[in-house]
């Protein structure tokens, strides 16, 4: 993995790059659709290209319990697997290991672990995780790392910050991915000093790329927003930056102003198979009657093929029918959206009006919509 900063924007960390990889190339900003078992639900690989997408997330633990590194690696890597020929970034499964609560015991070598399928007992090392990035193929390899949910105290993420140091040495040290492939991850809660520790502890061990982690753990947005632009001037300018877990439109963009060059969230696939789409003024929830008769596409200022040949009646009533097909297309596009938004992000930060296009669309998308909001207060449908 090499990261070439191609554009950046005076006196900020806001930046476009290229990240070139042996399975092509990633231009950054970038988001990235979350395929945790080798699948984006409902979406084929053609689809995925179809949309635009770059490159994909994948997640370790599941894939370990399931379909397990046997089979992987018949296929020799994920990515012959499902058949995905571009990056795939792996993540560590670190993020579910520590919501199993009662299921694992944290000690300094690992996570102990029974596995929501089937409840037998498993040990995550940091060596062993490595070892699956190998077998998968990572094309980015996120190393075990301890997740804390929002409201820990300060002696909680001190000790996750250590841990997780100590876990980041045995992944490089364990020779199973090469270091260019690995990418640090700061933890530290929302205490600054303790991600300053975290990131610099990182750097020392010479990562190609930064993840944020322990973000959009039950925090607000003001609170992650703070924290954000107080540690902005302490990321690298010549490294990819990566904040695990957000998927919102206005989020996007505002962590883009503050520096961050890779998202992933499930948030636009969830919202799609719930019958919600992402629009230019803000979402929509088709179970509303407000739809009924609505002969618009989805997004009228949206160009994917959902909303070239589909209206929101139509869709609304495949939905309110139970059918298979619009959960599918409602996922197609809403991820067209967001790796469309991202896209138009990259190129306004090249022509240097990324706050042009910010302000702009603010202006114009609401979270909810008031479509939404009457719904939610007429509980329609």
């Amino acid at each position: 993995m090499i990261f070439k900063v191609e554009s950046r924007i005076e006196g900020t960390k806001i930046k476009a790059g290229t990240i070139y990889t042996k399975r092509g190339i990633v231009k950054t900003p970038v988001f990235m659709p979350v395929g945790t078992l080798g699948s984006v639900k409902t979406l084929s690989s053609q689809d995925l290209e179809s949309l635009g997408a770059q490159i994909i997330l994948s997640n370790a633990y599941h894939l370990y319990l399931r379909p397990g590194l046997d089979l992987i690696e018949i296929y020799q890597g994920i990515h012959n697997f499902m058949n995905w020929k571009k990056p795939i970034l792996i993540d560590s499964g670190g993020f579910q290991v520590m919501s199993l609560n009662t299921l694992r015991k944290v000690n300094n070598n690992g996570v102990i672990f029974k596995s929501h399928i089937d409840g037998s007992e498993h040990e995550f090392t940091p060596e062993l995780v490595m070892k699956i990035h190998s077998v998968l193929h990572s094309d980015f390899a996120m190393p075990l790392d301890v997740c804390l949910p929002f409201g820990a105290t300060y002696e909680e993420a001190e000790k996750a910050v250590n841990l997780t140091t100590s876990w980041a040495v045995k992944s490089v040290s364990s020779g199973h991915v090469p270091l260019s492939n690995i990418m640090g991850i700061v933890q530290g809660g929302f205490y600054l000093p303790l991600r300053i520790k975290s990131l610099e502890e990182m750097n020392k061990n010479g990562f190609s790329g930064i993840a944020l982690g322990g973000f959009s753990v039950g925090e607000s947005k003001s609170t992650m927003y703070k924290l954000l632009t107080e540690f902005q001037e302490y990321l690298p300018d010549d490294k990819p930056v990566y904040l695990l877990g957000v998927g919102s439109p206005l989020t996007i963009l505002k962590a883009i102003s503050l520096g961050i060059d890779m998202f992933d969230s499930v948030l636009p696939t969830r919202l799609g198979r719930n019958g919600s789409a992402f629009t230019s003024k803000g979402r929509i929830s088709l179970k509303n009657t407000l739809y009924k008769d609505d002969l618009q596409p989805l997004d009228p200022d949206c160009t994917c093929n959902v909303c070239l040949n589909y209206t929101r009646a139509y869709l609304r009533h495949l939905f309110l029918s139970d059918e298979m097909l619009p959960l599918r297309l409602l996922t197609y596009h809403n991820l067209y959206f967001i790796v469309n938004l991202v896209n138009r992000a990259r190129q306004a930060i090249i022509s240097n009006s990324f706050y042009n296009l910010w302000e702009s669309f603010r202006n114009n998308y609401s979270p909810r919509g008031k479509e939404i909001e009457q719904e939610d207060e007429n509980n329609a449908d």
